[in-house]
């Protein structure tokens, strides 16, 4: 068996691929248990959010790779040639790598962001329920978790992170000018909302309107910063008069439509119309942007704002790299460790076993013996096995962690003949324990 991770990202495909490829909880659920169904695939874990959406998945031969692929080609309606261009593929020690990576916030449109450890939490949680981890994975992204918590602790690479929702205010400054006194719609009252309405209120918008198809979330939403809630069914006539809408539900459609756009605009009499999409799948129908006096942009326009808010947290950057590299190290080690337990348990049982055998024939054959005398042979047997088996059991621990370690582990299982009992961490021996990556 080995690990992969088959994935696209901001870097490699652009929102409107990345939107095909976008799932909720209960899309991931589903497409969780349709993925482990597949021959070959012996757990899955799925993380989808705004900017990645990435397979972790157990495999057992190449075959189930290409099913895969195909499946997810048929969900983004895209030609393999077409899909291909914007996947990364990462596999064994590599795939652990990039998921140690992703936790930490160092694959990230913003560098060192907070949310994404929590995104990887949850998409871990979602296929935990599901039945579709395994004990591999479970102690693969539990320790991933580990990792970006003590990145974010000993870098303070996330200490006042450029967020998705500070990138899309400050894109208004920089087109507008001050937004001071501006009439600011947000449309959706989820987290990415909240800092939204957050950094506006630092930049000195008063009375920022906050729609949403639940509208006591909106009210809640809209009373904690001073503002105003409007129903979803009037969110178009609120549009009349906003200066920017900045829009960032987690519909998994177009909330925002051309037609209706551009009504609101004819009402606006050339009074123009700022708007920035941060929401994958886009909540804007695309077609909005041809429409005159309407400025759009989707969260794909917010990287420039993102570099040029770097350059502190490269240099924290630099170590965070440090500790993934010790971190994957050590999970590799023990993952390896762990492999050969049970040929290590099998052969000491066997030792024991012969020990005891031979033991009772022994005193059988002498007779009454002292209890000195006694000890005396228990002694030397328990010395004599524990010599034998001291030097291959150390040596076969640190084979263990070269490219040939299952080799020697089923090499001393076939010599001595040992009976495993089934184990899932041996069932589940990826190529990354056994030194590959």
């Amino acid at each position: 068996m080995f690990t992969i991770v088959i994935g696209l990202n901001h870097r490699t495909a652009p929102v409107e691929v990345r939107e095909r490829l976008s799932f909720s909880n209960e899309q991931a659920r589903e497409f969780l248990t349709k993925l482990r169904s597949k021959p070959g695939v012996s757990a899955v874990v799925l993380l989808s959010t705004c900017n990645r959406t990435e397979f972790y998945m157990f495999f057992t031969n190449e075959i189930a790779r290409t099913a895969v692929i195909e499946v997810l080609c048929r969900r983004a309606g895209l030609e393999f040639s077409e899909l291909k261009r914007y996947l990364y593929v990462y596999t064994e020690n590599d795939c652990v790598r990039h998921l140690f990576r992703v936790a930490a916030g160092l694959d990230s449109m913003v560098l060192g962001e907070t949310q994404i450890l929590g995104q990887v939490k949850d998409a871990y949680q979602l296929a935990l329920e599901a039945g579709t981890t395994g004990s591999y994975f479970n102690a693969l992204f539990q320790q991933a978790l580990a990792v970006g918590k003590r990145v974010r602790t000993e870098t303070g690479i996330d200490k006042n992170p450029v967020s998705v929702s500070y990138a899309a205010v400050e894109l208004a400054k920089q087109n507008l000018g001050s937004i001071e006194g501006r009439n600011v719609l947000v449309v959706g009252a989820g987290k990415m909302s909240e800092l939204t309405v957050k950094h506006l209120v630092a930049n000195g918008v008063t009375g920022v309107i906050v729609s949403n198809r639940s509208f006591e979330r909106a009210e809640e939403l809209a009373s904690r910063f001073g503002g105003r809630a409007v129903r979803f069914d009037e969110l178009y006539r609120w549009m009349e008069r906003a200066d920017i809408v900045i829009s960032c539900t987690g519909a998994s459609h177009h909330v925002i439509h051309a037609r209706e756009m551009a009504a609101v605009m004819a009402k606006r009499r050339g009074a123009k119309i700022f708007m920035i999409d941060i929401a994958v799948p886009r909540d804007v129908e695309p077609a909005v942007a041809t429409l005159p006096g309407i400025v759009l942009f989707d969260i794909d326009a917010l990287q420039g704002v993102v570099d040029g808010n770097l350059a502190e947290r490269q240099k924290m950057a630099a170590e965070a790299e440090r500790i993934i590299e010790e971190e994957v190290e050590g999970f590799r080690r023990r993952q390896a460790e762990q492999a050969v337990i049970p040929t290590v348990v099998a052969l000491k049982k066997l030792g024991e076993e012969i020990k005891q055998k031979e033991l009772r024939r022994a005193f059988n054959r002498l007779g009454d013996l002292s209890d000195y005398e006694r000890r005396v042979i228990m002694s030397l047997a328990n010395s004599i096995a524990n010599q034998l088996l001291h030097e291959p059991v150390r040596r076969l621990k640190d084979l263990a962690l070269t490219s040939q370690g299952l080799f020697y582990a089923e090499a001393v299982q076939e010599l001595f003949k040992l009976d495993l009992k089934e184990n899932s961490a041996q069932e589940e021996l990826p190529a990354a324990a056994k030194g590959k990556g």
